[in-house]
């Protein structure tokens, strides 16, 4: 059943469907076509579950601030980010290998989509909260626009006990990778964009970041480092719940006294403040909220 979609929508969204159920191998092309049309709204319940795929233009941007060369994408839908992580062109005009990405998602139907969007990739139908037992080696980076809010989930994460599912996500990925680069709800970021980066009072982070000694931070362009330890602190990515989205990358540090806030981050050499491309929110399929690119986690 397809609701809310224009009459194109669908026409759309059943031609992607069509080449998901062929028999042939997709280009590239249509791979493409198959990741810009089909929607996650076309299916009963799917938006319940807080189901909502990533933008093209926000993956686009989050993209630039994945390291590595094996990355895993938690919650990963049909692939967005995943496939933006793959960044062919760059790692082709550097003479990089492809990366190996592995794909971790509950919803079996996004699964088999994904499959045939990125057949490269290695996809693990499953919740990304049984993840940290599976064994699955270190990853260079984690990346995820997971679902957030009070999302019904079947347990809790090392350290985390409070009810945001997208900090569960955020605290599965410091078990699994030395860095992350994340979308999570602007009202769960320490931060806000306002031109530049400046600092905000969260009380959900506050709670999370108290749990977990995790500590999000912007980051406007350069990957962060991240050493996951126990009580460590990652830089990630924040995109906006209802409201406004933000983009983050993250990286742990050990515990330390937290730094005087100022009202706005500055660069190192004193030139003012870190004035990133200003990001442009968008609004959150049905839900009346918008969102916005973030940055670190520290």
């Amino acid at each position: 059943m397809v609701g809310k979609l224009s009459k194109e929508q669908t026409k759309r969204h059943n031609r992607a469907c069509e080449l998901v159920d062929s028999d042939s191998e997709l280009t590239e092309t249509e791979r493409e076509f198959v990741l810009d049309h089909f929607h996650e709204s076309a299916h009963t319940g799917r938006t319940l579950d807080g189901a909502f795929f990533t933008p093209a233009e926000l993956a686009g941007e989050l993209h630039l601030v994945i390291p590595g060369n094996r990355i895993i994408d938690l919650c990963a839908g049909i692939g967005r980010l995943a496939w933006h992580a793959r960044d062919l062109v760059t790692r082709h005009f550097e003479h990089l290998p492809p990366r190996e990405i592995v794909c971790m998602e509950k919803n079996p139907e996004y699964v088999r989509v994904g499959r045939r969007i990125l057949p490269e990739a290695t996809w693990i139908c499953a919740d990304v909260l049984d993840v940290p037992g599976m064994n699955l080696g270190p990853f260079d980076c984690a990346i995820s626009n997971p679902p957030f809010g009070r999302i019904k989930h079947s347990g809790n994460t090392p350290g985390y006990r409070g009810p945001l599912f997208e900090f569960h996500v955020i605290a599965v990925a410091q078990t699994l990778a030395r860095r992350g680069a994340f979308i999570i709800p602007r009202e769960s970021a320490p931060f806000r964009i306002e031109g530049g980066f400046v600092d905000q009072d969260s009380p959900a982070y506050e709670r999370f970041h108290r749990e977990t000694g995790i500590t999000l931070r912007p980051n406007p362009g350069s990957p962060p480092t991240f050493s996951a330890t126990s009580g460590a602190t990652p830089h990630r990515p924040s995109k906006s719940s209802c409201t406004t989205a933000t983009k983050t990358s993250w990286r742990p540090r050990p515990n330390r006294p937290p730094a005087p806030s100022s009202r706005r981050t500055s660069e190192p050499s004193g030139r003012g403040p870190l004035l990133p491309p200003r990001p442009r929110p968008y609004r959150t399929p049905g839900s009346g909220k918008t969102r916005t690119p973030c940055s670190e986690i520290a």
